[in-house]
């Protein structure tokens, strides 16, 4: 089946998003999704699991998520709707797909959306003085203010969210800003002690905090870990029915943010292990939620760690604002499709805003957000976040020769690495995502065609 064959009917009462979204504006969405909880929260995750070849683990990821990328964009051009790799699947390789492919994106990126939430809220109450050191990260950071801090973020997301994307395109654009300037704080202020003591904190490369984890066990884990960091760039593909000449927009939207995402996350990395070493790194993620920020404190630079406690606190705010953007977007296409109730199809009177999905959206990732358990969700989004783009690939290597823009290799070695990457993540994790695809399955199954038959 290539992407010339029937499509299944989808429903169009409820009308297309408005095209309002350029160049700069999906760029700026692809950098919001990627550079946040990626760099303040997984590079530390990554280096406990890896040692100082977290940054080859890094630059592994976004090799894996360039592949990816090249695909979405591909089929985001040929078929610029709402959905990304959920309409991808339906189109290109069936029901089944599809809807595998939705189910496994709104479970990844809630998990990873909550994980922002938590991160934001454990930056935060640091700054104040008021976190502990077991903090938000490592499974034990249930207190009630990390907790509700993250809830109030979550509502004032999701109440941006509704008043309209150009607002929360240019909300973005300023978090992005902030952003990036904290982290070029962090990388000046840390060079000095990087130069002075890098030579010896490189090696030995390949040496996991962990014991019983092996080198090679631990490396392409946090290869996964950090593949992760990298997939807000499917962020454009999903908001594709609101960009101006898709075909030519999306490809280069997606690889202008990973490139430079990539860049910015090896050059993080290489300064925070050679400043600290890859342990110092872990420690830091571990003790308190707020690495980069402990890190800063080590470096003679006054403000520096402020300021880079202010670029994480933001970066979380972007991370939500584009998820909260992306997640929804899924949700309508869903609606439209009836895998989920038609109710979440619905947009507002501009035609700007899928009201009901934005709204359940947030009551899905504020639930996440209740477990606060950091180091689970975020192992968990990997899983899920691989099992979707494997489906990306797989649709791009359906494309017909007039549909394609790049080589089928390309596909190809995105689809083995993602496979091959999923089972790499803890046991116990890629045993849940499994079994939560089962459900996912089940409901498609059983429970579809009776609403299906209530509505007709």
């Amino acid at each position: 089946m290539t992407g010339t064959s029937e499509l299944p009917s989808q429903k169009t009462d409820s009308g297309k998003l408005t095209q309002q979204v350029g160049l700069p504006g999906a760029t700026m969405m692809g950098l919001g999704s990627i550079i946040g909880t990626g760099v303040f929260v997984s590079i530390g995750i990554a280096a406990d699991v890896t040692g100082p070849s977290v940054i080859l683990a890094i630059a592994v990821a976004g090799l894996v998520a360039t592949c990816n990328g090249l695909s979405s964009a591909q089929l985001a051009a040929c078929h610029p709707v709402s959905g990304g790799t959920y309409e991808y699947g339906y189109r290109w390789l069936g029901p089944r797909w599809g809807f595998t492919a939705g189910w496994m994106f709104l479970c990844a990126k809630s998990a990873s959306a909550a994980t922002a939430a938590l991160g934001l809220s454990g930056y935060l109450l640091h700054a104040l003085g008021q976190a502990s050191n077991d903090a938000v990260l490592g499974g034990q950071g249930r207190g009630s203010e990390i907790i509700l801090v993250a809830l109030a973020a979550i509502v004032l997301v999701t109440l941006l969210v509704l008043s309209g994307i150009r607002r929360s395109s240019n909300s973005n654009i300023v978090i992005v800003s902030i952003t990036l300037i904290s982290l070029g704080a962090f990388v000046v202020a840390g060079l000095p002690m990087a130069i002075e003591q890098g030579s010896s904190q490189l090696f030995p490369m390949f040496a996991p905090s962990d014991s019983a984890t092996g080198p090679i066990e631990g490396f392409l884990r946090a290869c996964a870990l950090m593949f992760v960091a990298f997939t807000g760039y499917g962020r454009i593909a999903t908001m594709a029915e609101e960009v101006h000449h898709p075909r030519q927009t999306i490809p280069r939207a997606i690889l202008t943010t990973l490139f430079v995402s990539a860049a910015i996350y090896i050059t993080v990395g290489a300064i925070a292990v050679m400043s600290v070493g890859s342990s110092g790194f872990a420690s830091a993620q571990n003790a308190r939620a707020a690495p980069l920020e402990i890190i800063a404190r080590q470096y003679d630079v006054p403000a520096v760690a402020t300021i880079v406690a202010v670029g994480a606190i933001t970066a979380m705010l972007g991370v939500l604002v584009n998820l909260v953007l992306g997640l929804s977007r899924v949700v309508l296409a869903m609606g439209r499709r009836r895998d989920i109730p038609s109710l979440f199809a619905k947009l507002d009177a501009q035609s700007t805003t899928p009201y009901p999905a934005v709204i359940i959206t947030g009551l899905f990732i504020g639930g996440l957000a209740m477990i606060g358990d950091v180091k689970t969700t975020w192992s968990f989004s990997a899983f899920t976040v691989l099992v979707y783009y494997a489906i990306t690939n797989l649709a791009a290597i359906r494309l017909s020769g007039d549909e394609r823009l790049y080589p089928p290799i390309i596909a190809w070695i995105g689809l083995a690495s993602c496979l091959f990457l999923a089972f790499w993540v803890e046991t116990e994790i890629w045993i849940a995502g499994l079994s939560l695809l089962v459900l996912g399955w089940m409901w498609q199954t059983f429970a579809i065609s009776k609403l299906a038959g209530s509505e007709s």
